[in-house]
């Protein structure tokens, strides 16, 4: 089942985006801390929203986190997929499809033109799944960032 999250959910989706950041080889970047994800989305002002997929019995076994952007190209909102991420012992059982299936409902019910995402180039099994629901990848676009000194530099703080 999906559901959208809950104040309660919010140790479940911290353990599970530090289950993430470990499988993606980088646990020391996953900083949030579970008052932070708190304030981002169920603040007085939310910058994210997050939906849960758990089992019959009510067990989480994964959650999707998303914001919404914009489209300057087709003037209206987008959803912007940041994390989506499912505990190895529930993949298969159709639970990343029930989120992406969500979002998309989400897009569709309110006019959005988009629904994107970034994978990394060497998760194939993450791959071959957005594949498979007919996801493109957008090869030709790279993604850039600035974080920490950076960022702080180019922003004047330092």
């Amino acid at each position: 089942m999906i559901r959208d999250a809950e104040l309660a959910d919010v140790a479940a989706i911290h353990a599970m985006i530090r289950e993430l950041a470990e499988y993606e080889k980088v646990p020391q970047e996953a900083r949030a801390t579970r008052e932070q994800l708190r304030e981002a989305l169920f603040g007085e002002r939310p910058a994210a929203f997050a939906h849960i997929a758990e089992t019959a019995d009510g067990e989480v076994v994964g959650f999707a986190v998303w914001f919404l952007n914009f489209s300057t190209w087709r003037g209206v909102h987008g959803i912007y997929l940041e994390d989506l991420y499912v505990r190895p012992a529930a993949r298969g059982g159709g639970y990343g499809k029930a989120l992406l299936t969500e979002l998309a409902r989400i897009c569709v019910r309110r006019g959005y033109g988009r629904l994107e995402w970034s994978v990394l180039d060497w998760n194939e099994p993450a791959i071959d799944f957005y594949r498979s629901v007919g996801a493109v990848s957008m090869d030709e676009w790279t993604v850039n960032r600035l974080t920490d000194d950076a960022l702080r530099e180019l922003g004047g703080a330092q």
